[in-house]
Protein backbone atom coordinates (compact mmCIF):
# COMPACT_ATOMS: atom_id res chain seq x y z
CA UNK A 1 0.00 0.00 0.00
CA UNK A 2 1.25 3.40 -1.17
CA UNK A 3 0.60 5.77 2.22
CA UNK A 4 1.78 8.95 0.29
CA UNK A 5 -0.52 11.74 -0.54
CA UNK A 6 -0.20 14.91 -2.75
CA UNK A 7 -2.49 17.92 -1.70
CA UNK A 8 -3.48 21.01 -3.49
CA UNK A 9 -3.67 23.67 -2.10
CA UNK A 10 -2.70 24.97 1.27
CA UNK A 11 -6.46 26.31 2.34
CA UNK A 12 -8.48 24.77 5.48
CA UNK A 13 -8.89 21.93 3.99
CA UNK A 14 -5.64 21.52 2.32
CA UNK A 15 -3.99 22.44 5.71
CA UNK A 16 -6.23 19.76 7.37
CA UNK A 17 -6.00 17.00 5.40
CA UNK A 18 -2.03 17.04 5.91
CA UNK A 19 -2.19 17.19 9.56
CA UNK A 20 -4.40 14.29 9.85
CA UNK A 21 -2.41 12.60 7.25
CA UNK A 22 0.47 13.55 9.04
CA UNK A 23 -0.98 12.19 12.25
CA UNK A 24 -2.06 9.12 10.43
CA UNK A 25 1.05 7.68 8.83
CA UNK A 26 0.55 9.22 5.75
CA UNK A 27 3.07 10.85 3.58
CA UNK A 28 2.16 13.99 2.65
CA UNK A 29 2.90 16.88 0.68
CA UNK A 30 1.17 20.32 -0.41
CA UNK A 31 1.31 21.89 -3.60
CA UNK A 32 0.00 25.87 -3.11
CA UNK A 33 0.29 28.44 -6.33
CA UNK A 34 0.27 31.26 -3.50
CA UNK A 35 3.31 32.46 -1.13
CA UNK A 36 1.21 31.83 1.86
CA UNK A 37 -0.76 29.16 3.68
CA UNK A 38 -4.99 29.31 4.39
CA UNK A 39 -6.12 29.72 0.62
CA UNK A 40 -9.01 32.23 1.81
CA UNK A 41 -8.06 32.33 4.84
CA UNK A 42 -6.24 35.51 3.93
CA UNK A 43 -5.17 38.91 5.69
CA UNK A 44 -2.56 41.34 4.33
CA UNK A 45 -0.28 44.69 5.63
CA UNK A 46 -1.03 48.17 3.72
CA UNK A 47 0.89 50.76 5.53
CA UNK A 48 0.95 49.05 9.21
CA UNK A 49 -3.06 48.50 9.11
CA UNK A 50 -4.07 44.78 8.81
CA UNK A 51 -7.10 44.24 6.09
CA UNK A 52 -9.02 40.87 7.10
CA UNK A 53 -10.74 39.69 4.33
CA UNK A 54 -12.03 35.90 5.94
CA UNK A 55 -13.28 35.70 9.55
CA UNK A 56 -16.35 37.25 11.11
CA UNK A 57 -17.57 35.21 14.15
CA UNK A 58 -14.71 32.31 14.76
CA UNK A 59 -16.49 29.23 15.87
CA UNK A 60 -15.08 26.88 18.50
CA UNK A 61 -13.50 29.31 21.08
CA UNK A 62 -14.97 27.65 24.48
CA UNK A 63 -12.39 24.70 25.69
CA UNK A 64 -14.78 21.38 25.95
CA UNK A 65 -16.65 21.89 22.57
CA UNK A 66 -16.29 19.72 19.51
CA UNK A 67 -15.35 22.76 17.39
CA UNK A 68 -12.81 24.04 19.69
CA UNK A 69 -11.39 20.08 19.82
CA UNK A 70 -11.07 20.44 15.87
CA UNK A 71 -8.83 23.80 16.27
CA UNK A 72 -7.02 21.89 19.25
CA UNK A 73 -5.61 19.33 16.98
CA UNK A 74 -5.25 21.40 14.27
CA UNK A 75 -2.66 23.58 16.23
CA UNK A 76 -5.10 26.48 16.33
CA UNK A 77 -5.96 26.58 19.77
CA UNK A 78 -5.17 27.45 22.34
CA UNK A 79 -4.56 30.86 21.21
CA UNK A 80 -5.10 34.77 22.38
CA UNK A 81 -8.81 35.87 21.66
CA UNK A 82 -10.97 38.69 22.08
CA UNK A 83 -14.80 38.64 23.10
CA UNK A 84 -16.67 40.17 21.54
CA UNK A 85 -20.03 42.18 23.48
CA UNK A 86 -22.59 41.78 20.56
CA UNK A 87 -23.43 39.23 17.52
CA UNK A 88 -23.96 42.66 15.20
CA UNK A 89 -25.43 46.56 15.58
CA UNK A 90 -28.01 48.12 13.23
CA UNK A 91 -27.23 52.08 13.38
CA UNK A 92 -30.25 54.31 11.39
CA UNK A 93 -29.25 57.56 9.87
CA UNK A 94 -31.40 59.31 13.22
CA UNK A 95 -28.80 58.14 15.58
CA UNK A 96 -30.96 54.83 16.94
CA UNK A 97 -28.73 51.31 17.29
CA UNK A 98 -29.80 48.25 18.08
CA UNK A 99 -27.14 46.28 19.56
CA UNK A 100 -27.76 42.29 19.81
CA UNK A 101 -25.69 41.49 22.91
CA UNK A 102 -24.82 38.42 23.45
CA UNK A 103 -25.78 38.28 26.40
CA UNK A 104 -29.58 37.82 26.48
CA UNK A 105 -30.60 39.66 29.86
CA UNK A 106 -28.83 43.20 28.53
CA UNK A 107 -29.92 42.12 24.78
CA UNK A 108 -34.14 41.78 26.50
CA UNK A 109 -33.22 45.41 28.54
CA UNK A 110 -31.60 47.03 25.89
CA UNK A 111 -34.77 46.32 23.36
CA UNK A 112 -37.62 46.95 25.85
CA UNK A 113 -35.97 50.51 25.96
CA UNK A 114 -35.66 50.76 22.01
CA UNK A 115 -39.26 49.41 22.15
CA UNK A 116 -41.21 48.81 24.63
CA UNK A 117 -44.52 48.39 22.58
CA UNK A 118 -42.77 44.64 21.86
CA UNK A 119 -41.66 43.88 24.99
CA UNK A 120 -43.65 40.75 24.59
CA UNK A 121 -42.03 39.54 21.35
CA UNK A 122 -38.60 40.70 22.85
CA UNK A 123 -38.94 38.54 26.14
CA UNK A 124 -39.78 35.40 23.54
CA UNK A 125 -36.72 35.97 21.50
CA UNK A 126 -34.06 36.80 24.02
CA UNK A 127 -35.37 34.29 26.42
CA UNK A 128 -35.50 30.96 23.62
CA UNK A 129 -31.20 31.68 22.89
CA UNK A 130 -30.46 30.10 26.13
CA UNK A 131 -32.04 26.87 25.69
CA UNK A 132 -30.35 26.84 21.86
CA UNK A 133 -27.07 27.40 24.08
CA UNK A 134 -27.76 24.09 25.93
CA UNK A 135 -27.67 21.55 23.59
CA UNK A 136 -24.90 21.77 20.25
CA UNK A 137 -26.29 19.62 18.14
CA UNK A 138 -24.84 21.35 14.84
CA UNK A 139 -21.57 20.78 16.47
CA UNK A 140 -21.52 17.79 17.14
CA UNK A 141 -23.35 16.83 13.87
CA UNK A 142 -20.14 18.57 11.99
CA UNK A 143 -17.20 18.13 13.62
CA UNK A 144 -18.46 15.60 16.61
CA UNK A 145 -20.29 12.49 17.46
CA UNK A 146 -23.75 11.94 15.16
CA UNK A 147 -24.54 9.84 17.56
CA UNK A 148 -24.26 12.09 20.23
CA UNK A 149 -26.17 14.40 18.35
CA UNK A 150 -29.28 11.79 17.79
CA UNK A 151 -29.39 11.54 21.77
CA UNK A 152 -29.93 15.68 22.14
CA UNK A 153 -32.74 15.66 19.35
CA UNK A 154 -35.06 15.40 22.49
CA UNK A 155 -33.97 18.86 23.71
CA UNK A 156 -34.32 20.06 20.68
CA UNK A 157 -37.87 19.41 19.81
CA UNK A 158 -39.28 22.37 22.01
CA UNK A 159 -37.28 24.75 19.80
CA UNK A 160 -39.17 23.45 16.27
CA UNK A 161 -40.88 26.35 15.94
CA UNK A 162 -37.90 28.80 15.63
CA UNK A 163 -36.90 26.46 12.30
CA UNK A 164 -39.34 27.93 10.16
CA UNK A 165 -39.45 31.59 9.84
CA UNK A 166 -36.68 33.47 8.07
CA UNK A 167 -35.36 36.45 9.50
CA UNK A 168 -37.20 38.78 7.22
CA UNK A 169 -40.27 36.81 8.29
CA UNK A 170 -39.86 36.95 12.02
CA UNK A 171 -39.32 40.91 12.41
CA UNK A 172 -42.69 41.18 10.93
CA UNK A 173 -43.62 40.20 14.59
CA UNK A 174 -42.53 43.47 15.59
CA UNK A 175 -44.38 46.82 15.57
CA UNK A 176 -41.63 48.81 16.06
CA UNK A 177 -40.55 50.55 12.34
CA UNK A 178 -36.94 50.24 13.49
CA UNK A 179 -36.67 46.89 14.60
CA UNK A 180 -38.41 45.67 11.41
CA UNK A 181 -36.26 47.07 9.78
CA UNK A 182 -32.94 46.58 11.36
CA UNK A 183 -34.07 42.65 12.53
CA UNK A 184 -33.18 40.85 8.47
CA UNK A 185 -30.27 42.50 8.65
CA UNK A 186 -28.76 40.59 11.67
CA UNK A 187 -27.33 37.72 9.58
CA UNK A 188 -25.07 39.40 7.67
CA UNK A 189 -27.47 40.79 5.82
CA UNK A 190 -28.90 38.09 4.22
CA UNK A 191 -32.80 38.65 5.12
CA UNK A 192 -33.88 34.81 4.11
CA UNK A 193 -31.24 33.11 6.07
CA UNK A 194 -33.19 31.08 8.44
CA UNK A 195 -33.89 32.21 11.57
CA UNK A 196 -32.87 28.98 13.42
CA UNK A 197 -29.34 29.57 12.10
CA UNK A 198 -28.83 33.20 13.70
CA UNK A 199 -30.63 31.72 17.49
CA UNK A 200 -27.94 28.68 17.01
CA UNK A 201 -25.00 31.30 16.53
CA UNK A 202 -26.73 33.68 19.23
CA UNK A 203 -26.25 30.60 21.16
CA UNK A 204 -22.44 30.09 20.84
CA UNK A 205 -21.69 33.42 21.39
CA UNK A 206 -23.52 33.27 24.90
CA UNK A 207 -21.54 30.46 25.39
CA UNK A 208 -18.06 32.00 24.53
CA UNK A 209 -18.10 29.84 21.88
CA UNK A 210 -17.57 33.04 19.43
CA UNK A 211 -14.39 35.31 19.64
CA UNK A 212 -12.06 37.11 17.25
CA UNK A 213 -8.89 35.33 17.07
CA UNK A 214 -6.16 38.11 18.04
CA UNK A 215 -3.62 38.50 15.16
CA UNK A 216 -6.53 38.02 12.73
CA UNK A 217 -6.78 35.50 9.04
CA UNK A 218 -3.67 35.02 8.34
CA UNK A 219 -2.19 34.42 11.90
CA UNK A 220 -4.79 31.38 12.37
CA UNK A 221 -3.69 30.24 8.90
CA UNK A 222 -0.27 29.78 10.03
CA UNK A 223 -0.64 28.04 13.47
CA UNK A 224 -2.05 25.09 11.35
CA UNK A 225 0.94 25.15 8.86
CA UNK A 226 2.99 24.81 12.12
CA UNK A 227 1.16 22.25 13.16
CA UNK A 228 1.60 20.36 10.09
CA UNK A 229 5.07 20.97 9.15
CA UNK A 230 5.99 20.10 12.90
CA UNK A 231 4.52 16.80 12.36
CA UNK A 232 6.66 16.34 9.30
CA UNK A 233 4.42 17.71 6.27
CA UNK A 234 6.00 20.01 3.48
CA UNK A 235 4.64 22.60 1.77
CA UNK A 236 5.36 23.92 -1.51
CA UNK A 237 5.03 27.14 -1.89
CA UNK A 238 4.17 29.26 -5.79
CA UNK A 239 4.18 25.56 -7.07
CA UNK A 240 0.55 25.82 -8.99
CA UNK A 241 -0.30 22.73 -10.44
CA UNK A 242 -1.87 22.21 -14.00
CA UNK A 243 -2.85 18.89 -14.15
CA UNK A 244 -4.06 15.95 -11.64
CA UNK A 245 -2.57 12.33 -13.46
CA UNK A 246 -4.34 9.86 -13.68
CA UNK A 247 -4.10 6.42 -15.62
CA UNK A 248 -6.79 3.48 -15.59
CA UNK A 249 -9.32 5.54 -13.79
CA UNK A 250 -6.51 6.46 -10.75
CA UNK A 251 -5.35 9.49 -9.63
CA UNK A 252 -1.38 9.13 -9.31
CA UNK A 253 0.08 12.57 -9.33
CA UNK A 254 0.19 16.38 -10.13
CA UNK A 255 1.90 18.38 -13.03
CA UNK A 256 2.97 21.39 -12.24
CA UNK A 257 3.27 24.97 -14.42
CA UNK A 258 7.13 24.04 -14.28
CA UNK A 259 6.34 21.14 -16.28
CA UNK A 260 7.84 18.79 -13.04
CA UNK A 261 5.76 15.75 -12.50
CA UNK A 262 5.03 14.54 -8.87
CA UNK A 263 3.62 11.32 -7.94
CA UNK A 264 1.75 9.69 -4.90
CA UNK A 265 -0.71 7.01 -3.93
CA UNK A 266 -3.31 9.63 -2.92
CA UNK A 267 -4.38 13.08 -4.65
CA UNK A 268 -6.70 15.37 -2.34
CA UNK A 269 -7.35 18.35 -3.89
CA UNK A 270 -8.23 21.94 -1.94
CA UNK A 271 -8.57 24.04 -5.05
CA UNK A 272 -11.65 25.43 -7.18
CA UNK A 273 -13.51 22.50 -8.07
CA UNK A 274 -14.73 23.49 -11.29
CA UNK A 275 -10.82 24.53 -12.09
CA UNK A 276 -9.54 20.86 -11.15
CA UNK A 277 -12.59 19.15 -12.29
CA UNK A 278 -12.77 21.29 -16.03
CA UNK A 279 -9.61 21.95 -16.42
CA UNK A 280 -6.87 20.11 -14.20
CA UNK A 281 -8.59 16.61 -15.20
CA UNK A 282 -9.87 18.17 -18.48
CA UNK A 283 -13.80 17.17 -17.33
CA UNK A 284 -13.04 13.11 -18.17
CA UNK A 285 -14.60 12.33 -14.99
CA UNK A 286 -17.90 14.06 -14.77
CA UNK A 287 -21.78 12.86 -14.57
CA UNK A 288 -24.87 14.61 -15.28
CA UNK A 289 -24.82 16.12 -11.52
CA UNK A 290 -20.85 17.10 -11.94
CA UNK A 291 -21.47 18.37 -15.35
CA UNK A 292 -24.15 20.83 -14.15
CA UNK A 293 -22.51 22.22 -11.08
CA UNK A 294 -19.58 22.58 -13.19
CA UNK A 295 -21.04 24.78 -15.68
CA UNK A 296 -20.46 28.22 -16.13
CA UNK A 297 -22.60 29.75 -13.31
CA UNK A 298 -25.19 32.48 -13.83
CA UNK A 299 -23.80 36.05 -12.65
CA UNK A 300 -23.64 36.49 -9.25
CA UNK A 301 -24.62 39.06 -7.13
CA UNK A 302 -23.18 38.35 -3.54
CA UNK A 303 -20.61 40.33 -1.54
CA UNK A 304 -18.19 41.07 -4.91
CA UNK A 305 -16.30 44.44 -3.27
CA UNK A 306 -14.98 44.89 -0.12
CA UNK A 307 -13.71 48.63 0.87
CA UNK A 308 -10.81 48.59 3.69
CA UNK A 309 -9.90 51.58 5.73
CA UNK A 310 -6.95 52.55 7.73
CA UNK A 311 -8.52 55.25 9.93
CA UNK A 312 -5.97 57.63 12.64
CA UNK A 313 -9.28 57.12 15.33
CA UNK A 314 -9.63 55.39 18.36
CA UNK A 315 -12.42 52.37 17.76
CA UNK A 316 -12.34 50.06 20.79
CA UNK A 317 -15.34 51.31 21.86
CA UNK A 318 -17.34 50.74 18.47
CA UNK A 319 -19.14 47.52 18.13
CA UNK A 320 -17.50 44.57 16.35
CA UNK A 321 -19.67 44.45 14.04
CA UNK A 322 -22.06 47.23 12.19
CA UNK A 323 -24.94 47.81 9.71
CA UNK A 324 -25.35 51.10 8.75
CA UNK A 325 -29.04 52.11 7.52
CA UNK A 326 -29.72 54.35 4.80
CA UNK A 327 -33.06 56.98 4.85
CA UNK A 328 -32.83 56.44 0.55
CA UNK A 329 -30.79 53.84 -1.40
CA UNK A 330 -27.49 55.04 -2.82
CA UNK A 331 -25.98 53.72 -5.86
CA UNK A 332 -22.46 51.86 -5.14
CA UNK A 333 -20.51 50.06 -7.46
CA UNK A 334 -23.54 49.53 -10.00
CA UNK A 335 -25.95 48.04 -7.41
CA UNK A 336 -28.42 49.87 -4.94
CA UNK A 337 -27.94 49.51 -1.38
CA UNK A 338 -30.02 50.63 1.65
CA UNK A 339 -27.58 49.50 4.14
CA UNK A 340 -23.79 49.10 4.53
CA UNK A 341 -22.22 45.98 6.88
CA UNK A 342 -19.06 46.60 8.03
CA UNK A 343 -16.36 45.12 10.47
CA UNK A 344 -14.79 47.14 13.14
CA UNK A 345 -11.50 45.90 14.46
CA UNK A 346 -10.99 48.04 17.70
CA UNK A 347 -11.33 44.76 19.94
CA UNK A 348 -7.88 43.86 18.17
CA UNK A 349 -4.27 46.30 19.21
CA UNK A 350 -2.76 44.10 16.75
CA UNK A 351 -5.18 45.48 13.59
CA UNK A 352 -3.77 48.74 13.18
CA UNK A 353 -1.01 51.38 14.94
CA UNK A 354 -1.55 52.26 18.48
CA UNK A 355 -4.95 54.60 18.72
CA UNK A 356 -5.84 53.99 15.07
CA UNK A 357 -8.47 51.41 13.88
CA UNK A 358 -9.39 49.31 10.94
CA UNK A 359 -12.37 49.28 9.10
CA UNK A 360 -13.71 46.58 6.44
CA UNK A 361 -17.07 47.57 4.66
CA UNK A 362 -18.39 44.57 2.62
CA UNK A 363 -21.01 45.06 -0.31
CA UNK A 364 -23.45 43.29 -2.54
CA UNK A 365 -22.66 43.96 -6.23
CA UNK A 366 -22.13 41.67 -9.54
CA UNK A 367 -19.60 39.83 -10.43
CA UNK A 368 -19.59 40.29 -14.64
CA UNK A 369 -19.95 44.07 -13.61
CA UNK A 370 -16.39 43.85 -11.92
CA UNK A 371 -15.24 41.29 -14.56
CA UNK A 372 -16.08 43.53 -17.23
CA UNK A 373 -14.76 46.71 -15.99
CA UNK A 374 -11.26 44.59 -15.10
CA UNK A 375 -10.85 44.05 -19.21
CA UNK A 376 -9.71 47.84 -18.69
CA UNK A 377 -7.87 48.65 -15.99
CA UNK A 378 -7.95 52.40 -15.67
CA UNK A 379 -11.54 52.46 -15.55
CA UNK A 380 -11.46 49.75 -12.89
CA UNK A 381 -9.25 51.07 -11.17
CA UNK A 382 -11.52 54.39 -11.45
CA UNK A 383 -14.45 52.77 -10.05
CA UNK A 384 -12.58 50.98 -7.13
CA UNK A 385 -11.60 54.56 -6.34
CA UNK A 386 -15.41 56.26 -6.39
CA UNK A 387 -16.32 53.20 -4.72
CA UNK A 388 -14.02 53.77 -1.68
CA UNK A 389 -14.69 57.75 -1.71
CA UNK A 390 -18.49 57.46 -1.64
CA UNK A 391 -18.22 54.83 1.00
CA UNK A 392 -15.93 57.75 3.26
CA UNK A 393 -18.48 60.21 2.54
CA UNK A 394 -21.32 57.61 3.78
CA UNK A 395 -19.64 56.82 7.06
CA UNK A 396 -18.52 60.33 7.80
CA UNK A 397 -22.06 61.64 7.63
CA UNK A 398 -23.49 58.69 9.63
CA UNK A 399 -21.98 56.85 12.62
CA UNK A 400 -18.54 58.44 12.10
CA UNK A 401 -18.53 62.01 11.88
CA UNK A 402 -14.91 63.49 10.77
CA UNK A 403 -13.47 60.04 9.68
CA UNK A 404 -13.16 61.66 6.32
CA UNK A 405 -9.48 62.96 7.38
CA UNK A 406 -8.43 60.08 9.48
CA UNK A 407 -8.54 57.67 6.68
CA UNK A 408 -4.68 57.15 6.02
CA UNK A 409 -5.03 53.49 3.75
CA UNK A 410 -7.48 52.31 1.54
CA UNK A 411 -7.97 49.28 -0.20
CA UNK A 412 -10.56 47.91 -2.17
CA UNK A 413 -10.34 44.15 -3.47
CA UNK A 414 -13.54 42.96 -5.16
CA UNK A 415 -14.28 39.21 -6.41
CA UNK A 416 -11.97 39.79 -9.64
CA UNK A 417 -8.79 40.03 -7.00
CA UNK A 418 -10.15 36.67 -5.18
CA UNK A 419 -10.33 34.89 -8.30
CA UNK A 420 -6.32 36.10 -8.91
CA UNK A 421 -5.13 35.41 -5.60
CA UNK A 422 -6.66 32.38 -4.65
CA UNK A 423 -8.06 30.50 -7.84
CA UNK A 424 -11.68 30.18 -7.44
CA UNK A 425 -14.59 30.30 -10.06
CA UNK A 426 -16.50 33.79 -9.25
CA UNK A 427 -13.71 35.16 -6.41
CA UNK A 428 -14.22 32.84 -2.88
CA UNK A 429 -17.90 32.06 -4.42
CA UNK A 430 -16.40 28.61 -5.65
CA UNK A 431 -18.82 26.15 -4.05
CA UNK A 432 -21.11 23.82 -6.30
CA UNK A 433 -24.26 26.04 -5.96
CA UNK A 434 -24.34 29.53 -5.65
CA UNK A 435 -27.54 29.51 -3.19
CA UNK A 436 -27.40 29.12 0.03
CA UNK A 437 -28.66 25.99 1.62
CA UNK A 438 -28.43 25.75 5.25
CA UNK A 439 -28.82 22.23 5.20
CA UNK A 440 -25.30 22.06 3.75
CA UNK A 441 -23.99 23.00 7.34
CA UNK A 442 -25.53 19.68 8.74
CA UNK A 443 -24.97 16.94 6.19
CA UNK A 444 -21.29 18.26 5.67
CA UNK A 445 -20.68 18.31 2.02
CA UNK A 446 -21.73 17.36 -1.47
CA UNK A 447 -19.10 15.17 -3.19
CA UNK A 448 -15.85 14.58 -2.14
CA UNK A 449 -14.64 11.85 -4.75
CA UNK A 450 -15.72 11.57 -9.35
CA UNK A 451 -17.42 9.34 -10.39
CA UNK A 452 -14.95 6.91 -12.50
CA UNK A 453 -11.83 8.34 -10.66
CA UNK A 454 -10.11 6.81 -7.87
CA UNK A 455 -7.87 7.99 -5.23
CA UNK A 456 -9.05 11.31 -6.05
CA UNK A 457 -10.56 13.09 -3.11
CA UNK A 458 -11.88 16.84 -2.90
CA UNK A 459 -12.01 19.24 0.13
CA UNK A 460 -12.46 22.40 1.22
CA UNK A 461 -15.43 24.78 -0.14
CA UNK A 462 -16.38 22.61 -3.24
CA UNK A 463 -16.99 19.70 -0.98
CA UNK A 464 -18.91 21.32 1.73
CA UNK A 465 -20.80 24.00 -0.23
CA UNK A 466 -20.85 26.42 3.08
CA UNK A 467 -17.75 28.26 3.29
CA UNK A 468 -17.35 28.08 6.78
CA UNK A 469 -13.73 27.69 8.40
CA UNK A 470 -14.65 24.75 10.85
CA UNK A 471 -16.34 22.76 7.56
CA UNK A 472 -13.76 23.36 5.72
CA UNK A 473 -10.90 22.24 7.97
CA UNK A 474 -13.31 18.90 8.94
CA UNK A 475 -13.61 18.32 5.56
CA UNK A 476 -10.04 17.20 5.50
CA UNK A 477 -10.70 15.37 8.65
CA UNK A 478 -13.41 13.54 7.54
CA UNK A 479 -10.95 12.04 4.45
CA UNK A 480 -8.54 11.19 6.24
CA UNK A 481 -10.94 9.58 8.55
CA UNK A 482 -12.73 7.60 5.50
CA UNK A 483 -9.26 6.48 4.38
CA UNK A 484 -7.99 4.95 7.79
CA UNK A 485 -11.18 3.12 7.51
CA UNK A 486 -10.41 1.61 3.69
CA UNK A 487 -6.40 1.26 4.74
CA UNK A 488 -7.68 -0.76 8.14
CA UNK A 489 -6.05 1.36 10.26
CA UNK A 490 -7.43 3.40 13.38
CA UNK A 491 -7.73 6.87 13.15
CA UNK A 492 -6.27 9.65 15.43
CA UNK A 493 -6.97 12.64 15.63
CA UNK A 494 -3.34 13.45 18.37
Amino acid sequence: MDDSIIIVGAGMGGLASGVYGQLNGYKTEIFEQHNIPGGQCASWRRKGYTFDGCIHHLFGTAPGTSLYRLWEELGAMPRELAPTRECVSVASEDGRVFNDYWDTTRLEEHLKELAPADSREIEAYARAIPRFAKKDVMGEVMAGSVLKAVGMLPGVVPLVKWFKPTMEQYAERFTDPFLRRAFPLLEYSLRDAPLWIHMSKHAYGLNRNIAWPIGGARAFAESIEERYTALGGEVHYKQKVEKILTVNGKAYGVRLEDGSEHRAGRVICNADGRKAIMGMLDGQYIDKKIRAYCAEPDDVINWAVHVFLGVARDLSAEPSSLVQLFDKPVSIGGQDHSSLEMQIYGMDPTMAPEGKGVIKVEMFSSYAYWKALHANRELYDEEKEKVAATVIDILDRTHFPGIKGQVEAVDVPTLVTWERYVGGTHGFLSMPKKEFNPMDLVRGRLDSTLPGLSDFYLVGTWATSVGALFSNAHSGKKIIKELCERDGKKFTAS
